[in-house]
C-alpha cells in the first residue's frame, strides 16, 4: 500500500528507528515543503492509505478525530462535492493522519482502522465509522466491542481483527500520528493542509465550506 509523506519546514533528519520498524512501508515518497514561519516537519507515512490517484498533482492532508463532531459535518458536507470534483478526476489526492484526542475511544478507533486496512478495507471503515457517530464523545458507540461489530458487519475475518485490535499492534503508529499532527501545531479537529504541484501550501483548521477547498485548489493547479 502506498504512503505519501508530506514534509514540512524541509528534509525529516531524524526518525525513531523503533517507530518505523514497527510498520511495513512500500514507499517513503515525499513532498518537500518551504513554510518559513513552521519548524519541524510532518510526515504522513504512518496515515491513511492515500485516497485516490497517489501522482494527483495536490495533496489534501486532513488531521482528524473519529469523534470529531467538526469532521463528521465535513465528511457529510463537503467532502462528497471535493472527492467528486477533485479527488475522481485525478486532481487531487487525501490522506488522513490521525489527531485522536478528544476521548479515551479516539485512539483504539483509529487503531481499528489500520486493523481493517490489514484486510483491505481501511476507507470502508474510515467511512462506516463517520455514518456511526453519534453526538456524544465516549458514549459507547466508538469502544472496542461496538468496533468490533461494526468489522462484523462489514465481514471481515473477526479472528484476524480481533487478534488485531486486542493486542494494540497499530497504537504506537496511532501515538506516532497525534505527535506528528501537534509537531506541526495542529490543536484542533480537523486541520488540513493542501500541497499543490509546486510545493505551494495552505494550511487551515475547521471544516471550511466546499468553496474554500475548490478556490484553493483551483489556485494551484
Amino acid at each position: 500500500m502506498n504512503k505519501k509523506g508530506v514534509i514540512i519546514g524541509g528534509i525529516v533528519l531524524v526518525i525513531a528507528i523503533g517507530v518505523i520498524a514497527s510498520f511495513s512501508l512500500s514507499s517513503n515518497e515525499t513532498v518537500n515543503l518551504d513554510m518559513g514561519r513552521t519548524h519541524g516537519t510532518v510526515s504522513t507515512a504512518m496515515g491513511s492509505p492515500i485516497l485516490g490517484d497517489p501522482s494527483a498533482p495536490i495533496t489534501i492532508v486532513e488531521f482528524g478525530d473519529y469523534q470529531c463532531h467538526a469532521c463528521y459535518n465535513w465528511f457529510h458536507n463537503q467532502k462528497p462535492a471535493i472527492y467528486d470534483n477533485f479527488i475522481a478526476n485525478g486532481k487531487a489526492n487525501l490522506i488522513f493522519v490521525d489527531l485522536a484526542f478528544l476521548g479515551r475511544d479516539s485512539p483504539i478507533a483509529a487503531q481499528a482502522t489500520y486493523c481493517a486496512e490489514d484486510q483491505g478495507r481501511y476507507w470502508d471503515f474510515h467511512n462506516v465509522l463517520y455514518n456511526s457517530q453519534e453526538s456524544k464523545i465516549d458514549n459507547g458507540w466508538a469502544n472496542s466491542e461496538r468496533l468490533k461489530s461494526f468489522a462484523f458487519s462489514m465481514g471481515l475475518d473477526m479472528e484476524l481483527f480481533e487478534s488485531c485490535l486486542d493486542s494494540g499492534k497499530y497504537s504506537k503508529r496511532v501515538q506516532y500520528n497525534i505527535s506528528e499532527a501537534k509537531k506541526h501545531g495542529a490543536r484542533a479537529t480537523p486541520t488540513f493542509i493542501i500541497v499543490g504541484p509546486d510545493n505551494q501550501q495552505e494550511q487551515f483548521q475547521g471544516g471550511q465550506p466546499y468553496s474554500t477547498f475548490k478556490q484553493i485548489m483551483d489556485n494551484m493547479i
